[in-house]
Protein backbone atom coordinates (compact mmCIF):
# COMPACT_ATOMS: atom_id res chain seq x y z
CA UNK A 1 0.00 0.00 0.00
CA UNK A 2 1.41 3.31 -0.90
CA UNK A 3 3.05 5.26 1.83
CA UNK A 4 1.51 8.91 2.71
CA UNK A 5 4.71 10.36 3.33
CA UNK A 6 6.35 12.52 0.89
CA UNK A 7 9.13 10.86 -1.00
CA UNK A 8 12.62 12.41 -0.37
CA UNK A 9 14.44 14.46 -2.89
CA UNK A 10 16.36 11.83 -4.93
CA UNK A 11 19.25 14.66 -5.53
CA UNK A 12 21.99 15.21 -2.75
CA UNK A 13 25.22 18.32 -2.45
CA UNK A 14 27.85 16.71 -4.41
CA UNK A 15 30.81 15.20 -2.30
CA UNK A 16 34.11 16.22 -2.90
CA UNK A 17 35.75 13.28 -4.79
CA UNK A 18 39.09 11.45 -3.41
CA UNK A 19 42.06 12.09 -4.61
CA UNK A 20 44.33 9.20 -3.61
CA UNK A 21 43.93 5.72 -5.54
CA UNK A 22 43.84 4.56 -2.70
CA UNK A 23 40.04 5.68 -2.15
CA UNK A 24 38.76 3.62 -4.98
CA UNK A 25 40.27 0.96 -4.13
CA UNK A 26 38.72 1.28 -0.46
CA UNK A 27 35.27 1.56 -2.36
CA UNK A 28 36.26 -1.70 -4.24
CA UNK A 29 37.10 -3.70 -1.49
CA UNK A 30 33.86 -2.45 0.27
CA UNK A 31 31.45 -3.52 -2.12
CA UNK A 32 33.40 -6.72 -2.24
CA UNK A 33 33.19 -7.28 1.41
CA UNK A 34 29.63 -6.32 0.73
CA UNK A 35 28.81 -9.06 -1.98
CA UNK A 36 30.59 -11.41 0.58
CA UNK A 37 28.04 -10.53 3.04
CA UNK A 38 24.54 -10.83 1.22
CA UNK A 39 26.03 -14.29 -0.47
CA UNK A 40 26.44 -15.73 3.35
CA UNK A 41 23.20 -13.87 5.09
CA UNK A 42 20.48 -13.20 1.66
CA UNK A 43 21.80 -15.92 -0.83
CA UNK A 44 22.09 -13.71 -3.28
CA UNK A 45 25.02 -14.87 -5.60
CA UNK A 46 25.42 -11.33 -7.49
CA UNK A 47 25.21 -12.28 -10.38
CA UNK A 48 21.63 -13.10 -12.15
CA UNK A 49 20.15 -15.64 -14.21
CA UNK A 50 17.37 -15.33 -17.37
CA UNK A 51 14.92 -13.15 -16.81
CA UNK A 52 12.06 -13.49 -19.08
CA UNK A 53 9.09 -11.36 -19.59
CA UNK A 54 11.05 -7.93 -19.22
CA UNK A 55 10.14 -4.19 -20.46
CA UNK A 56 12.08 -1.35 -21.05
CA UNK A 57 11.42 1.30 -18.68
CA UNK A 58 10.18 3.39 -21.75
CA UNK A 59 7.43 0.35 -22.10
CA UNK A 60 6.68 0.64 -18.92
CA UNK A 61 6.03 4.00 -18.08
CA UNK A 62 3.56 4.20 -21.40
CA UNK A 63 1.70 1.84 -19.16
CA UNK A 64 0.72 4.19 -16.60
CA UNK A 65 -2.54 5.38 -16.41
CA UNK A 66 -3.81 7.87 -14.26
CA UNK A 67 -7.21 6.94 -14.02
CA UNK A 68 -6.57 3.68 -12.48
CA UNK A 69 -3.68 4.73 -10.48
CA UNK A 70 -6.88 7.14 -8.97
CA UNK A 71 -9.12 4.00 -8.92
CA UNK A 72 -6.62 2.26 -6.80
CA UNK A 73 -6.09 5.26 -4.18
CA UNK A 74 -10.01 4.98 -3.82
CA UNK A 75 -9.93 1.43 -2.72
CA UNK A 76 -7.26 2.11 -0.57
CA UNK A 77 -8.75 5.10 1.26
CA UNK A 78 -12.60 3.05 1.27
CA UNK A 79 -9.97 -0.13 2.72
CA UNK A 80 -8.73 2.64 5.88
CA UNK A 81 -12.25 3.92 6.27
CA UNK A 82 -13.30 0.65 6.93
CA UNK A 83 -11.20 -0.65 9.08
CA UNK A 84 -10.40 2.76 10.95
CA UNK A 85 -8.82 2.18 14.79
CA UNK A 86 -9.05 -1.51 13.80
CA UNK A 87 -5.78 -3.55 13.63
CA UNK A 88 -3.52 -3.62 11.04
CA UNK A 89 -3.74 -5.28 8.06
CA UNK A 90 -3.45 -9.37 8.05
CA UNK A 91 -1.44 -10.65 5.00
CA UNK A 92 -4.97 -11.80 3.60
CA UNK A 93 -6.15 -8.56 3.82
CA UNK A 94 -2.87 -7.50 1.91
CA UNK A 95 -3.32 -9.94 -0.21
CA UNK A 96 -6.88 -8.97 -1.16
CA UNK A 97 -5.97 -5.54 -1.95
CA UNK A 98 -3.36 -6.34 -4.02
CA UNK A 99 -5.81 -8.99 -5.88
CA UNK A 100 -8.49 -5.57 -6.29
CA UNK A 101 -5.25 -3.73 -7.74
CA UNK A 102 -6.14 -2.48 -11.26
CA UNK A 103 -2.65 -1.21 -12.01
CA UNK A 104 -0.57 -3.08 -14.24
CA UNK A 105 2.22 -4.94 -13.63
CA UNK A 106 5.62 -4.76 -14.59
CA UNK A 107 8.59 -6.31 -14.38
CA UNK A 108 11.65 -3.90 -15.68
CA UNK A 109 15.77 -3.66 -15.30
CA UNK A 110 17.88 -1.14 -15.33
CA UNK A 111 21.40 0.08 -13.68
CA UNK A 112 20.76 2.00 -10.59
CA UNK A 113 21.59 5.79 -10.92
CA UNK A 114 20.24 7.25 -7.49
CA UNK A 115 19.30 6.23 -4.68
CA UNK A 116 18.07 6.94 -1.19
CA UNK A 117 16.86 5.29 1.90
CA UNK A 118 14.48 6.79 4.15
CA UNK A 119 12.71 4.62 7.16
CA UNK A 120 10.44 2.66 5.62
CA UNK A 121 10.62 3.24 1.89
CA UNK A 122 13.46 3.68 -0.20
CA UNK A 123 14.00 5.12 -3.84
CA UNK A 124 15.56 3.71 -6.85
CA UNK A 125 15.89 5.52 -10.30
CA UNK A 126 16.94 3.10 -12.30
CA UNK A 127 18.13 3.06 -15.72
CA UNK A 128 18.20 1.44 -19.63
CA UNK A 129 18.45 2.23 -22.97
CA UNK A 130 15.93 4.00 -23.19
CA UNK A 131 14.93 6.25 -20.23
CA UNK A 132 15.58 6.74 -16.21
CA UNK A 133 12.36 5.32 -13.98
CA UNK A 134 11.92 5.54 -10.12
CA UNK A 135 11.10 2.06 -8.60
CA UNK A 136 9.93 2.75 -4.91
CA UNK A 137 10.28 0.08 -2.38
CA UNK A 138 7.56 0.19 0.79
CA UNK A 139 8.86 -2.08 3.49
CA UNK A 140 5.55 -3.15 4.57
CA UNK A 141 4.96 -4.38 0.51
CA UNK A 142 8.43 -6.48 -0.07
CA UNK A 143 9.62 -9.49 1.74
CA UNK A 144 12.23 -8.47 4.34
CA UNK A 145 14.94 -9.79 2.79
CA UNK A 146 13.80 -7.67 -0.46
CA UNK A 147 13.82 -4.70 1.28
CA UNK A 148 17.26 -5.05 3.42
CA UNK A 149 18.81 -5.37 -0.26
CA UNK A 150 17.04 -2.75 -1.66
CA UNK A 151 18.37 -0.11 1.25
CA UNK A 152 22.04 -1.01 0.44
CA UNK A 153 21.92 -1.21 -3.01
CA UNK A 154 24.91 0.92 -5.06
CA UNK A 155 25.20 2.98 -7.80
CA UNK A 156 26.06 1.22 -10.99
CA UNK A 157 24.23 -2.35 -9.69
CA UNK A 158 21.93 -3.97 -12.08
CA UNK A 159 18.32 -4.59 -10.26
CA UNK A 160 14.75 -6.57 -11.36
CA UNK A 161 12.26 -5.10 -9.92
CA UNK A 162 8.46 -6.10 -10.70
CA UNK A 163 5.14 -4.56 -9.30
CA UNK A 164 2.27 -1.97 -10.40
CA UNK A 165 2.72 0.39 -12.21
CA UNK A 166 1.72 3.65 -10.28
CA UNK A 167 2.88 7.39 -8.88
CA UNK A 168 4.10 9.27 -5.87
CA UNK A 169 2.26 11.90 -4.00
CA UNK A 170 4.59 14.11 -5.87
CA UNK A 171 3.38 13.00 -9.16
CA UNK A 172 6.54 11.09 -10.43
CA UNK A 173 5.50 7.95 -12.09
CA UNK A 174 7.04 5.00 -10.97
CA UNK A 175 7.05 0.94 -10.21
CA UNK A 176 5.75 0.28 -6.82
CA UNK A 177 7.92 -2.70 -5.95
CA UNK A 178 6.36 -6.06 -4.30
CA UNK A 179 9.76 -7.58 -5.65
CA UNK A 180 13.09 -7.07 -6.23
CA UNK A 181 16.18 -8.91 -7.17
CA UNK A 182 19.95 -8.59 -7.71
CA UNK A 183 21.06 -9.29 -11.21
CA UNK A 184 24.88 -7.66 -11.13
CA UNK A 185 26.53 -6.47 -8.01
CA UNK A 186 29.21 -3.41 -9.90
CA UNK A 187 32.11 -3.68 -7.94
CA UNK A 188 33.83 -0.58 -9.50
CA UNK A 189 31.75 3.12 -7.94
CA UNK A 190 30.50 5.48 -11.10
CA UNK A 191 31.48 8.52 -12.28
CA UNK A 192 30.41 11.41 -10.17
CA UNK A 193 26.93 11.90 -10.73
CA UNK A 194 26.05 15.33 -10.70
CA UNK A 195 28.49 15.91 -13.51
CA UNK A 196 28.37 12.60 -15.53
CA UNK A 197 31.43 11.26 -17.28
CA UNK A 198 32.93 14.00 -18.83
CA UNK A 199 36.25 14.06 -19.60
CA UNK A 200 36.92 12.47 -22.99
CA UNK A 201 39.88 10.43 -22.40
CA UNK A 202 37.64 8.51 -20.20
CA UNK A 203 34.59 8.15 -22.36
CA UNK A 204 36.24 6.59 -24.96
CA UNK A 205 38.84 4.15 -23.06
CA UNK A 206 35.50 3.25 -20.80
CA UNK A 207 32.77 3.41 -23.44
CA UNK A 208 30.68 1.07 -21.78
CA UNK A 209 30.51 3.21 -18.27
CA UNK A 210 30.36 6.47 -21.13
CA UNK A 211 27.22 4.84 -22.28
CA UNK A 212 25.48 4.25 -18.83
CA UNK A 213 26.72 7.77 -17.61
CA UNK A 214 25.30 10.00 -20.64
CA UNK A 215 22.56 8.57 -21.87
CA UNK A 216 22.76 11.25 -25.32
CA UNK A 217 25.63 8.52 -26.11
CA UNK A 218 23.36 5.94 -26.23
CA UNK A 219 20.67 7.36 -28.36
CA UNK A 220 23.62 8.61 -30.86
CA UNK A 221 24.75 4.99 -31.28
CA UNK A 222 21.01 4.07 -31.91
CA UNK A 223 20.52 6.89 -34.38
CA UNK A 224 24.05 5.37 -35.99
CA UNK A 225 22.11 2.22 -36.45
CA UNK A 226 18.85 3.47 -37.58
CA UNK A 227 20.71 5.68 -40.12
CA UNK A 228 22.88 2.74 -41.63
CA UNK A 229 19.83 0.82 -41.77
CA UNK A 230 17.95 3.97 -43.81
CA UNK A 231 20.95 4.29 -45.99
CA UNK A 232 20.74 0.53 -46.70
CA UNK A 233 16.96 0.87 -47.24
CA UNK A 234 17.21 3.17 -50.22
CA UNK A 235 19.81 1.59 -52.03
CA UNK A 236 18.12 -1.64 -52.19
CA UNK A 237 15.11 0.48 -52.92
CA UNK A 238 17.16 1.74 -55.96
CA UNK A 239 18.03 -1.54 -57.13
CA UNK A 240 21.73 -1.82 -55.56
CA UNK A 241 23.28 -5.18 -54.23
CA UNK A 242 24.94 -5.21 -51.37
CA UNK A 243 28.14 -7.27 -51.37
CA UNK A 244 31.60 -7.96 -49.59
CA UNK A 245 34.61 -7.69 -50.40
CA UNK A 246 38.13 -9.08 -48.85
CA UNK A 247 39.40 -6.98 -45.96
CA UNK A 248 42.41 -8.54 -46.47
CA UNK A 249 44.00 -7.88 -49.35
CA UNK A 250 47.41 -8.61 -50.92
CA UNK A 251 48.08 -5.51 -52.71
CA UNK A 252 47.05 -2.21 -51.15
CA UNK A 253 45.18 -0.67 -53.68
CA UNK A 254 42.12 1.53 -54.27
CA UNK A 255 43.40 4.79 -52.67
CA UNK A 256 46.27 6.82 -51.90
CA UNK A 257 47.06 5.84 -48.31
CA UNK A 258 49.74 3.77 -46.34
CA UNK A 259 48.24 0.43 -45.23
CA UNK A 260 48.27 -1.39 -41.98
CA UNK A 261 50.71 -4.40 -42.94
CA UNK A 262 49.75 -7.66 -41.41
CA UNK A 263 50.96 -11.62 -42.56
CA UNK A 264 49.03 -15.13 -43.35
CA UNK A 265 51.50 -17.85 -41.69
CA UNK A 266 49.98 -20.83 -43.54
CA UNK A 267 50.27 -19.42 -46.82
CA UNK A 268 53.72 -17.76 -46.17
CA UNK A 269 52.63 -13.90 -47.39
CA UNK A 270 52.11 -10.63 -46.92
CA UNK A 271 48.92 -8.88 -46.57
CA UNK A 272 47.24 -5.59 -46.59
CA UNK A 273 44.20 -4.24 -44.37
CA UNK A 274 42.15 -2.87 -47.12
CA UNK A 275 42.14 1.23 -47.85
CA UNK A 276 39.29 0.67 -49.77
CA UNK A 277 37.52 -1.92 -51.46
CA UNK A 278 37.03 -0.32 -55.14
CA UNK A 279 39.45 -2.78 -57.01
CA UNK A 280 36.71 -5.93 -55.64
CA UNK A 281 33.62 -4.06 -56.59
CA UNK A 282 34.90 -2.62 -60.29
CA UNK A 283 35.64 -6.89 -60.66
CA UNK A 284 32.10 -7.11 -59.71
CA UNK A 285 30.82 -5.14 -62.86
CA UNK A 286 32.87 -7.13 -64.88
CA UNK A 287 31.44 -10.43 -63.94
CA UNK A 288 27.92 -8.88 -64.50
CA UNK A 289 26.44 -6.89 -61.58
CA UNK A 290 25.29 -4.07 -62.80
CA UNK A 291 24.47 -2.22 -59.45
CA UNK A 292 26.59 -2.98 -56.49
CA UNK A 293 26.91 -0.93 -52.96
CA UNK A 294 29.35 -2.15 -49.80
CA UNK A 295 29.01 -0.39 -46.15
CA UNK A 296 32.12 -1.67 -44.19
CA UNK A 297 35.51 -0.69 -42.92
CA UNK A 298 38.55 0.32 -44.32
CA UNK A 299 41.82 1.05 -42.64
CA UNK A 300 44.62 3.33 -43.46
CA UNK A 301 47.65 4.07 -41.20
CA UNK A 302 47.51 7.85 -40.72
CA UNK A 303 47.10 10.55 -38.51
CA UNK A 304 44.02 11.10 -36.15
CA UNK A 305 42.26 13.91 -35.41
CA UNK A 306 38.62 15.26 -34.82
CA UNK A 307 37.60 14.02 -38.52
CA UNK A 308 39.92 11.19 -38.93
CA UNK A 309 40.34 7.81 -37.46
CA UNK A 310 42.36 5.25 -38.67
CA UNK A 311 39.78 2.28 -38.80
CA UNK A 312 36.09 3.70 -40.09
CA UNK A 313 33.18 2.80 -42.19
CA UNK A 314 32.91 4.11 -45.44
CA UNK A 315 29.72 2.82 -48.05
CA UNK A 316 31.05 2.43 -51.78
CA UNK A 317 29.01 2.42 -54.69
CA UNK A 318 29.17 1.66 -58.16
CA UNK A 319 26.56 1.73 -60.92
CA UNK A 320 27.43 0.13 -64.85
CA UNK A 321 26.42 2.75 -67.60
CA UNK A 322 26.37 5.72 -64.88
CA UNK A 323 28.36 8.51 -64.30
CA UNK A 324 29.59 10.83 -61.85
CA UNK A 325 26.29 12.83 -62.47
CA UNK A 326 24.51 10.13 -61.58
CA UNK A 327 26.17 9.37 -58.64
CA UNK A 328 25.50 13.19 -57.57
CA UNK A 329 21.93 12.60 -58.13
CA UNK A 330 22.13 9.82 -55.48
CA UNK A 331 24.41 11.32 -53.12
CA UNK A 332 22.27 14.71 -52.89
CA UNK A 333 18.64 12.73 -52.49
CA UNK A 334 20.53 10.50 -50.08
CA UNK A 335 21.44 13.02 -47.80
CA UNK A 336 18.42 14.73 -48.32
CA UNK A 337 16.46 11.93 -47.16
CA UNK A 338 18.40 11.50 -44.05
CA UNK A 339 18.12 14.86 -42.87
CA UNK A 340 14.89 15.15 -43.75
CA UNK A 341 13.86 12.03 -41.75
CA UNK A 342 16.46 12.77 -38.74
CA UNK A 343 13.54 13.00 -36.54
CA UNK A 344 12.12 9.97 -36.69
CA UNK A 345 15.66 8.03 -36.67
CA UNK A 346 17.26 10.51 -33.22
CA UNK A 347 14.39 10.84 -30.69
CA UNK A 348 15.95 14.37 -29.49
CA UNK A 349 16.62 15.61 -33.06
CA UNK A 350 14.47 18.66 -34.28
CA UNK A 351 14.93 21.05 -37.13
CA UNK A 352 16.35 24.83 -36.17
CA UNK A 353 12.85 26.66 -37.64
CA UNK A 354 13.32 30.31 -38.83
CA UNK A 355 11.12 33.35 -39.20
CA UNK A 356 9.86 32.55 -42.75
CA UNK A 357 6.82 30.60 -42.72
CA UNK A 358 8.42 28.09 -45.29
CA UNK A 359 10.94 27.44 -43.00
CA UNK A 360 8.41 26.25 -40.60
CA UNK A 361 7.32 23.65 -42.86
CA UNK A 362 7.27 20.03 -41.94
CA UNK A 363 10.50 18.08 -43.69
CA UNK A 364 7.89 15.83 -45.07
CA UNK A 365 5.80 18.02 -47.04
CA UNK A 366 8.50 20.56 -48.09
CA UNK A 367 9.18 21.57 -51.63
CA UNK A 368 12.44 20.08 -52.63
CA UNK A 369 14.54 23.70 -52.33
CA UNK A 370 12.62 24.91 -49.31
CA UNK A 371 14.97 24.97 -46.17
CA UNK A 372 15.82 22.25 -44.66
CA UNK A 373 17.99 23.24 -41.25
CA UNK A 374 19.76 21.11 -39.12
CA UNK A 375 22.41 22.02 -36.35
CA UNK A 376 25.94 21.01 -36.62
CA UNK A 377 28.42 22.52 -33.71
CA UNK A 378 28.17 26.70 -34.28
CA UNK A 379 26.79 25.84 -38.51
CA UNK A 380 23.12 25.72 -39.17
CA UNK A 381 23.46 23.19 -42.39
CA UNK A 382 20.78 23.93 -44.98
CA UNK A 383 20.62 20.52 -46.55
CA UNK A 384 17.81 21.72 -49.40
CA UNK A 385 17.99 20.77 -52.69
CA UNK A 386 19.58 21.19 -54.93
CA UNK A 387 23.41 21.64 -53.40
CA UNK A 388 25.49 24.09 -54.50
CA UNK A 389 27.74 23.30 -57.08
CA UNK A 390 31.47 25.04 -58.40
CA UNK A 391 34.62 23.40 -60.03
CA UNK A 392 37.60 22.97 -58.64
CA UNK A 393 39.41 25.30 -61.15
CA UNK A 394 37.02 27.93 -59.88
CA UNK A 395 37.14 27.58 -56.62
CA UNK A 396 41.34 27.58 -56.51
CA UNK A 397 41.25 30.91 -58.32
CA UNK A 398 39.31 32.70 -56.17
CA UNK A 399 41.47 31.66 -53.48
CA UNK A 400 44.42 31.87 -54.82
CA UNK A 401 43.89 34.58 -57.73
CA UNK A 402 45.77 32.72 -60.38
CA UNK A 403 44.94 29.66 -62.44
CA UNK A 404 45.45 26.59 -61.72
CA UNK A 405 47.17 26.05 -65.09
CA UNK A 406 49.66 28.69 -64.56
CA UNK A 407 52.62 26.17 -63.55
CA UNK A 408 55.24 29.19 -62.61
CA UNK A 409 52.91 30.92 -60.79
CA UNK A 410 51.47 27.92 -58.54
CA UNK A 411 55.46 26.83 -57.81
CA UNK A 412 56.22 30.52 -56.53
CA UNK A 413 52.70 30.10 -54.06
CA UNK A 414 53.24 26.66 -53.35
CA UNK A 415 57.61 27.46 -52.26
CA UNK A 416 55.40 30.60 -50.55
CA UNK A 417 53.18 28.87 -48.62
CA UNK A 418 55.64 26.10 -47.55
CA UNK A 419 54.94 23.26 -49.56
CA UNK A 420 56.77 20.25 -49.18
CA UNK A 421 59.16 19.19 -52.28
CA UNK A 422 57.50 22.37 -54.32
CA UNK A 423 60.72 22.46 -56.20
CA UNK A 424 60.83 18.93 -58.27
CA UNK A 425 56.69 18.13 -57.21
CA UNK A 426 54.47 17.68 -60.21
CA UNK A 427 52.96 20.52 -60.54
CA UNK A 428 49.38 19.37 -60.00
CA UNK A 429 50.36 17.77 -56.91
CA UNK A 430 51.21 21.49 -55.83
CA UNK A 431 48.18 22.72 -57.15
CA UNK A 432 46.25 19.66 -54.70
CA UNK A 433 48.31 21.16 -51.86
CA UNK A 434 47.55 24.18 -52.45
CA UNK A 435 43.93 23.72 -52.75
CA UNK A 436 43.37 21.55 -49.37
CA UNK A 437 45.51 24.69 -47.76
CA UNK A 438 43.50 27.74 -49.09
CA UNK A 439 40.82 26.83 -51.43
CA UNK A 440 38.38 24.56 -48.96
CA UNK A 441 38.36 27.22 -46.34
CA UNK A 442 36.17 29.38 -49.50
CA UNK A 443 32.94 26.99 -49.42
CA UNK A 444 30.32 27.78 -47.17
CA UNK A 445 30.51 25.47 -43.88
CA UNK A 446 26.46 25.97 -43.67
CA UNK A 447 25.43 24.80 -47.64
CA UNK A 448 26.50 21.50 -49.17
CA UNK A 449 28.61 22.24 -51.98
CA UNK A 450 29.54 19.56 -54.84
CA UNK A 451 33.52 20.70 -56.23
CA UNK A 452 33.75 19.00 -59.85
CA UNK A 453 36.22 19.02 -62.42
CA UNK A 454 39.07 17.67 -60.49
CA UNK A 455 42.69 17.82 -62.10
CA UNK A 456 43.42 14.41 -63.92
CA UNK A 457 47.05 13.80 -62.13
CA UNK A 458 45.42 13.55 -59.19
CA UNK A 459 42.39 11.27 -60.00
CA UNK A 460 43.87 8.07 -61.61
CA UNK A 461 40.93 6.00 -61.47
CA UNK A 462 39.05 8.30 -63.32
CA UNK A 463 37.85 9.03 -66.98
CA UNK A 464 39.14 12.76 -68.68
CA UNK A 465 36.99 14.75 -70.15
CA UNK A 466 37.14 14.62 -73.80
CA UNK A 467 37.87 17.85 -74.90
CA UNK A 468 40.20 18.65 -72.22
CA UNK A 469 42.14 15.98 -71.03
CA UNK A 470 43.92 17.66 -67.97
CA UNK A 471 40.23 17.41 -65.90
CA UNK A 472 38.49 14.31 -64.66
CA UNK A 473 35.25 13.98 -64.10
CA UNK A 474 35.04 13.87 -60.49
CA UNK A 475 33.33 15.83 -57.99
CA UNK A 476 33.58 15.98 -54.26
CA UNK A 477 30.84 17.17 -51.42
CA UNK A 478 31.93 19.00 -48.68
CA UNK A 479 29.42 20.15 -46.28
CA UNK A 480 30.53 22.09 -42.64
CA UNK A 481 33.74 22.01 -43.67
CA UNK A 482 34.46 18.06 -44.10
CA UNK A 483 34.92 16.26 -47.64
CA UNK A 484 31.57 13.58 -46.83
CA UNK A 485 31.29 12.27 -50.61
CA UNK A 486 34.12 11.09 -53.41
CA UNK A 487 32.65 9.81 -56.45
CA UNK A 488 33.79 9.53 -60.74
CA UNK A 489 32.85 8.91 -63.86
CA UNK A 490 34.78 5.32 -63.95
CA UNK A 491 37.92 4.98 -66.25
CA UNK A 492 37.73 1.53 -68.09
CA UNK A 493 40.00 1.75 -70.55
CA UNK A 494 42.64 -0.86 -69.90
CA UNK A 495 45.12 0.72 -71.31
CA UNK A 496 45.01 4.27 -69.77
CA UNK A 497 44.54 2.74 -66.73
CA UNK A 498 47.56 0.66 -66.73
CA UNK A 499 49.37 3.76 -67.75
CA UNK A 500 47.62 5.88 -65.36
CA UNK A 501 49.50 3.15 -62.22
CA UNK A 502 52.51 3.29 -64.27
CA UNK A 503 52.74 6.51 -63.87
CA UNK A 504 52.11 6.82 -60.23
CA UNK A 505 53.94 4.30 -59.19
CA UNK A 506 56.86 6.06 -61.12
CA UNK A 507 56.48 9.49 -58.78
CA UNK A 508 56.57 7.61 -55.77
CA UNK A 509 58.60 7.91 -53.12
CA UNK A 510 60.82 5.52 -51.59
CA UNK A 511 58.53 4.90 -48.66
CA UNK A 512 55.19 4.71 -51.12
CA UNK A 513 57.18 2.20 -53.13
CA UNK A 514 57.21 -0.26 -50.04
CA UNK A 515 53.46 -0.88 -50.69
CA UNK A 516 52.01 -0.11 -53.10
CA UNK A 517 52.41 -2.15 -56.43
CA UNK A 518 50.84 -2.56 -60.06
CA UNK A 519 47.71 -4.71 -59.58
CA UNK A 520 47.64 -7.13 -62.49
CA UNK A 521 44.68 -8.73 -62.24
CA UNK A 522 43.04 -5.47 -62.41
CA UNK A 523 44.47 -4.94 -65.44
CA UNK A 524 42.98 -8.28 -66.37
CA UNK A 525 39.64 -7.43 -65.25
CA UNK A 526 39.44 -4.35 -67.14
CA UNK A 527 40.81 -6.06 -70.65
CA UNK A 528 37.89 -8.53 -70.36
CA UNK A 529 35.94 -5.57 -70.50
CA UNK A 530 33.85 -3.40 -67.45
CA UNK A 531 30.99 -1.17 -68.81
CA UNK A 532 30.95 2.49 -68.09
CA UNK A 533 30.08 3.32 -64.45
CA UNK A 534 29.90 5.59 -61.70
CA UNK A 535 31.49 5.18 -58.65
CA UNK A 536 31.13 6.63 -55.16
CA UNK A 537 32.49 6.83 -51.67
CA UNK A 538 30.49 8.08 -48.75
CA UNK A 539 31.89 8.56 -45.30
CA UNK A 540 29.16 6.62 -43.00
CA UNK A 541 30.97 8.20 -39.62
CA UNK A 542 30.77 11.45 -41.05
CA UNK A 543 27.39 11.44 -42.22
CA UNK A 544 26.67 10.20 -38.72
CA UNK A 545 28.25 13.19 -37.42
CA UNK A 546 26.01 15.51 -39.58
CA UNK A 547 22.99 14.07 -39.17
CA UNK A 548 23.59 13.66 -34.77
CA UNK A 549 25.09 16.88 -34.50
CA UNK A 550 28.51 15.29 -32.85
CA UNK A 551 32.13 17.52 -34.03
CA UNK A 552 34.44 14.93 -33.10
CA UNK A 553 34.44 11.47 -35.26
CA UNK A 554 35.19 9.88 -31.93
CA UNK A 555 31.62 10.27 -30.91
CA UNK A 556 30.33 8.54 -33.13
CA UNK A 557 32.90 5.18 -33.19
CA UNK A 558 31.83 3.10 -30.04
CA UNK A 559 35.55 2.44 -29.40
CA UNK A 560 37.76 5.05 -31.19
CA UNK A 561 41.81 4.15 -31.57
CA UNK A 562 43.45 5.56 -28.20
CA UNK A 563 47.17 6.20 -27.39
CA UNK A 564 48.14 3.36 -25.59
CA UNK A 565 48.26 3.85 -21.58
CA UNK A 566 50.64 1.77 -19.49
CA UNK A 567 47.70 1.86 -16.62
CA UNK A 568 44.33 2.08 -18.25
CA UNK A 569 42.65 1.95 -14.97
CA UNK A 570 44.15 5.27 -13.73
CA UNK A 571 42.06 6.90 -16.42
CA UNK A 572 39.21 6.05 -14.81
CA UNK A 573 36.23 8.00 -13.90
CA UNK A 574 35.98 10.07 -10.45
CA UNK A 575 34.61 8.92 -8.04
CA UNK A 576 31.47 9.68 -5.61
CA UNK A 577 32.04 8.74 -1.92
CA UNK A 578 29.37 6.58 -0.31
CA UNK A 579 28.20 4.50 2.63
CA UNK A 580 30.11 1.32 2.87
CA UNK A 581 27.76 -0.47 4.83
CA UNK A 582 25.55 -3.90 4.50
Amino acid sequence: MPDDRPEPSLSRPPTPAPDAPESESALVAARREKLARWRAELGITGYGHRVDGRCSLAEARSLFREDLHVAFEAIVARRRAATAGGPAATVEEAASLLAEDPRPTVRVAGRVVQHRAMGGLVFVVLRDETQDLQVSVQRAAVDPAHFRLAEKLDYGDIIVAEGRMGRTNRGEVCVWAASIDLHVKSLVPPPEKWHGLTDPETRYRQRYVDMYANPQTIRVFQARSRIVARIRNVMDGRGFLEVETPMMQPIAGGAAARPFVTHHNALGMPLFLRIAPELYLKRLLVGGLPRVYEINRNFRNEGIDRQHNPEFTMMEVYEAFGDCETMLELTESLLHTLASEIDHLVPDASPVTGTDEAERMPAAVSPPTAPLLRPFGDTIVDWARPFRRTTYGALFESALGFSMSDGPRVRERAAAAGVENHAQADQWLLVSALFDRFAEARLDPARPTFVTDFPSAISPLTRPHSDRPELAFRWELFVAGMEIANAYTELNDPDVQLARFTEQLAGADDDAKTFRSLDDDFIHALRVGMPPAGGLGIGIDRVVMLMTDQTSIRDVILFPLMRSTGDVQRAGPVILPETTDA
